[in-house]
């Protein structure tokens, strides 16, 4: 098994599908992971900068979408993926609106759809990887 360099928060006030999620990523190599029951708790910690957080929709105290616009106010590099048992449509749609890099749905296909989610976030890193000294060549002509 390949361990996987990213810093992921899981952030969900049931314990069981922290527990869960944990051990998802642990099994796709993702070795440095963050369990928080609430918003504050993620949002006390974020100074860590993690590269991921998987944020739960419906939370106390704050709710995932404030939880989200604080992060992306703090770090807007951070890719946030919002999970919910809830399979209305408009509640994927309002995650995104509100700066979510993807949504994941609690069911019976969420490890595939945790693992399409990690894909797509590490294309999208490569992509800005690959992008970054074309566009440092076009500014200062170098490199």
């Amino acid at each position: 098994m390949r361990t996987v360099e990213n810093k992921i928060f899981l952030v969900d006030d049931d314990v069981f599908h922290l527990e869960l999620m944990e051990h998802i990523l642990h099994n796709f190599g993702y070795t440095d992971v963050h369990k928080y029951e609430n918003g504050v708790s993620c949002l006390d910690n974020i100074h860590h900068n993690p590269q991921i957080v998987f944020l739960d929709h419906n939370m106390d105290i704050y709710s995932g979408y404030e939880v989200l616009r604080k992060i992306k106010r703090q770090n807007p590099n951070i890719f946030v993926v919002m999970v919910s048992a809830q399979e209305e449509i408009k509640t994927a749609v309002d995650a995104l609106k509100h700066g979510a890099f993807d949504y994941v749905q609690k069911s019976g296909n969420m490890i595939e759809n945790v693992a399409d989610v990690l894909k797509r976030i590490e294309l999208v890193k490569e992509k800005l990887r690959e992008r970054k000294p074309t566009f440092l060549k076009a500014v200062f002509g170098f490199l």
